[in-house]
């Protein structure tokens, strides 16, 4: 069986530190350990690079030593990414101020990724995003749908 491509937006990184939320983070290092079984292929972009970059430097220390130890794919920004960014800004699914969370779907989309990993429920992790993103995505020739969930949704014992 072929193994889920999986886009881990930088919220996901962000919460294996989280000792502040321990239920998101217990639950994101079970998703990490499902990561290490070799269960799934993972991926990120220069937008995951670039958020980690404005973190504070202890964080962002830890935070590149964590990616470093997974090794995502870095996706290329395409285009397509740019074009489906603008769209999703231009019908208003994600604030003006919120760019990157639009770059993250357009990014994870136009690579085919089967899901987008995060924890940002607000603006990604909701039916009613994903329904426009997907909706946009279809108009815009996008067949497969792109799965919007957090790393609860990642069942470590995925066939």
């Amino acid at each position: 069986m072929r193994k889920l491509k999986l886009y881990l937006e930088t919220s996901v990184w962000n919460f294996i530190f989280a000792d502040d939320a321990p239920e998101k983070r217990d639950m994101t290092k079970m998703f990490f350990a499902s990561i290490k079984e070799n269960l799934y292929e993972i991926f990120v972009s220069e937008v995951v690079i670039r958020e980690i970059n404005d973190a504070p430097e202890s964080k962002r220390m830890a935070l590149f030593d964590l990616v470093n130890k997974y090794a995502p794919v870095e996706l290329e920004t395409t285009e397509e990414a740019n074009e489906l960014t603008e769209i999703y800004m231009n019908r208003g699914i994600v604030p003006q101020d919120k760019r990157d969370d639009a770059f993250h779907v357009a990014i994870a989309t136009a690579s085919e990724m089967d899901a987008l990993i995060t924890w940002n429920y607000q603006h990604l992790a909701n039916l009613r995003k994903s329904e426009l993103f997907n909706a946009v995505n279809l108009e815009r020739g996008y067949t497969k749908r792109l799965e919007i969930v957090t790393p609860m949704e990642v069942s470590r014992y995925e066939g």
